[in-house]
C-alpha cells in the first residue's frame, strides 16, 4: 500500500507565534467533562427534554442539573430497572413523579413522542472550544462545524451521527443556528448530553483558531472537484457543513483549506444536510483502513 499523501502546506505564521488553544486546562471532549465556567448564553429557562434516550442521557450526565422528572407508570418501572442495571452510571436525580401520558403530551409539541418520560432540567453549561481541543488526543481528532444550520431536527441528527462515528464535538455560531431545545435533544437521541455542542460568536474566527492548532478545514460543497473519499487531510480535521438551503457562506468557504463533495447522482439532487454529514463522517472516521 502506498504511503499516505501529505496535504499541501498552507501559508501559516511560524509555530512560535501561534495561539495555544487549550491553555485553560485539558478537559474531556465529552459534555460530561467539559468546562462549566460559562453560562449557556441566551438560554435562562429550563430545558424540557422528552423521550427515553434524551432523558436517560441527561440523567447520566453529571454536568446536567435535573430538576423535575415525570413518568408514566410503565416508564417509571423501566427507568428503575435501567438504573438498577447501570448502578453507578446514573447519578441520583430528582424523584420520579408518576403522571398520566395525556398530562405529558399536554406539555409538549403536538408531534412529540415522549415515550412516557419528560424531564425539566437546566440547559447544559456552554463548552469552551479551547477546552475541547485540549482534551483531544495529541495530533488527532475531528470536529464538525455548522454554518447557519437552523433546523433542530438536522442539528440533532448531526450530533447523533457525530457521536456515533467518534467526532469530538459540533460547533455552531451563537446566532442563526439551532438552540438547545427538546426537539433538538430528541433528534440527537442522547448525543446532546454525550458530545459538546459548542457555540461560538464568529465561525470564521473559530476556524482560523483551529487552523492555528493544526486542524485541516474541509468544507462540504456539491460543486467541489474532489470527493470526500479521495481526500487525504491531516489527522486533525474540521468538517464544515453549510445551511439547508444556501450552503456555505462566502467567508466560511474562503476559510476552508479544501472543498469536498459526495458523489451523488447529478439528476437526483443533493442529500439533506444531516444525511450528508453522516456519509461524510463515515468516509472520514468510520471507514475501515487498508
Amino acid at each position: 500500500m502506498s504511503p499516505r499523501r501529505k496535504p499541501p502546506q498552507r501559508n501559516r505564521r511560524p509555530a512560535a507565534s501561534r495561539g495555544k488553544p487549550g491553555a485553560k486546562g485539558a478537559k474531556s471532549a465529552r459534555s460530561g467533562g467539559n468546562s462549566a465556567h460559562n453560562a449557556h448564553k441566551g438560554q435562562k429557562s429550563l430545558a424540557l427534554l422528552y423521550g427515553w434516550h434524551p432523558v436517560t442521557a441527561a440523567l447520566a450526565n453529571p454536568n446536567r442539573r435535573c430538576r423535575r422528572l415525570m413518568a408514566t407508570a410503565d416508564a417509571a418501572r423501566r427507568l428503575a430497572d435501567h438504573a438498577g442495571r447501570h448502578r453507578g452510571a446514573m447519578p441520583a436525580g430528582p424523584a420520579v413523579e408518576r403522571v398520566e401520558s395525556e398530562r405529558l403530551a399536554a406539555l409538549l409539541p403536538d408531534d412529540a413522542v415522549h415515550q412516557g418520560l419528560v424531564l425539566e432540567a437546566d440547559p447544559l453549561p456552554q463548552p469552551d472550544l479551547d477546552d475541547v481541543v485540549a482534551g483531544l488526543d495529541a495530533g488527532a481528532g475531528l470536529l464538525v462545524a455548522l454554518d447557519q444550520v437552523t433546523d433542530p431536527h438536522n442539528v440533532g441528527a448531526i450530533l447523533r451521527s457525530a457521536a456515533a462515528f467518534g467526532a469530538a464535538g459540533v460547533i455552531a455560531p451563537e446566532r442563526h443556528s439551532a438552540p438547545e431545545t427538546g426537539v433538538l435533544a430528541k433528534a440527537a437521541s442522547g448525543a446532546l448530553d454525550r458530545l459538546p455542542y459548542i457555540r461560538v460568536v464568529n465561525l470564521a474566527r473559530a476556524l482560523a483558531k483551529l487552523k492555528d492548532a493544526d486542524f485541516w478545514v474541509l468544507g462540504l460543497d456539491s460543486g467541489a472537484a474532489l470527493t470526500v473519499a479521495a481526500a487525504d487531510p491531516g489527522p486533525r480535521r474540521v468538517l464544515v457543513m453549510g445551511s439547508e438551503g444556501a450552503g456555505l457562506r462566502r467567508l466560511t468557504r474562503e476559510s476552508c483549506d479544501q472543498l469536498l463533495r459526495l458523489p451523488t447522482q447529478s439528476d437526483f439532487g443533493q442529500l439533506n444536510v444531516s444525511n450528508a454529514a453522516a456519509v461524510a463522517l463515515y468516509e472520514l472516521l468510520g471507514r475501515p483502513s487498508g
